[in-house]
């Protein structure tokens, strides 16, 4: 009997031991179930929230990107300072231009004049913006700084060619001939070279730095430089044909519906980057 109860303890024994082992043996594939989806989960929340650094290459705006990625840091720095050397000389003499364009205009009644002083006040304030956008060191990259910039020189665009358009179909319906003389020539002359100049340094520098808004800048003082040599080609029409007295007026109203549509265009362009990369900039 004795040996028949110690062998059945052996057989119970032998019996839990094989029922242990099974429950470790279902243990570890659960155990392991468990840490496969613990580690999906874990990639998953990887996916959902992008690194900073994953993030600056692929949601960056591909505008901001390009300078980053072609230019050296010390380079792109050299290149800031000179946006801002020409801004600020952008400032002073499309500020004078503008004084002295509103002057004679005036007195000579002159629509693609007042034109090119509504366009130099313009240039003037949009330097300005060129000149905070580039200011700060750290935000030379800043996409949310670019847009925000084009997006208030293209409501200045629309205010500068209501004033251009309003001017010039007040003077095409007056009859109003312009008075040309020496210093009104001077005076455009002086528009036109100087803000072609302007022009093509903001060009040549927003093409290095991919900046819009010094392409923009660019353009504004183009239209400026068109509305200085305009005064030019009218006078020279009008002193062989007096009868094209409104080719003045007439040029005034195109540079002003230019200057609109690219105005409109640069809104409705802007305005959802602006947008977009309000959270690219938390990030950053």
């Amino acid at each position: 009997m004795a040996n028949k109860d110690s062998d059945r303890e052996v057989a119970g024994n032998l019996a839990g031991g094989d029922e242990e082992e099974d429950g470790e043996g279902t243990e570890k594939p659960c155990s392991e179930l468990e840490k496969d989806e613990r580690e999906m989960e874990e990639m998953k929340g990887e996916q959902q929230v992008p690194h900073p650094e994953r993030l600056c290459v692929e949601d960056a705006p591909h505008d901001v990107l390009d300078s980053r990625c072609q230019l050296k840091p010390q380079e792109a720095q050299v290149f800031r300072r000179q946006a801002l050397w020409v801004s600020w000389a952008s400032v002073v003499v499309t500020l004078t231009l503008a004084v002295a364009a509103f002057v004679v205009s005036a007195l000579r009644y002159s629509a693609s004049l007042f034109g090119f002083a509504i366009d130099a006040l313009l240039d003037c304030v949009s330097s300005l913006i060129v000149v905070w956008r580039y200011y700060n060191i750290a935000a030379i990259y800043s996409s949310r700084r670019e847009y925000l910039s084009c997006a208030v020189l293209g409501a200045m665009f629309l205010v500068s060619a209501i004033c251009v358009e309003g001017k010039s179909i007040h003077n095409l319906s007056h009859k109003l001939i312009p008075e040309v003389d020496g210093f009104l020539l001077s005076v455009s002359l002086l528009s036109g070279v100087g803000c072609l100049l302007l022009a093509i340094a903001k060009f040549l520098l927003g093409q290095v730095l991919s900046s819009r808004v010094l392409i923009t800048d660019a353009y504004n003082s183009l239209a400026g430089s068109m509305m200085g040599f305009s005064v030019l080609l009218s006078d020279e029409v009008f002193r062989y044909h007096p009868a094209v007295w409104y080719l003045d007026a007439v040029i005034g109203i195109l540079i002003g519906l230019l200057v609109f549509c690219y105005g409109t265009r640069l809104l409705v362009d802007v305005i959802p980057k602006i947008r977009q990369t309000r959270n690219y900039e938390r990030m950053e």
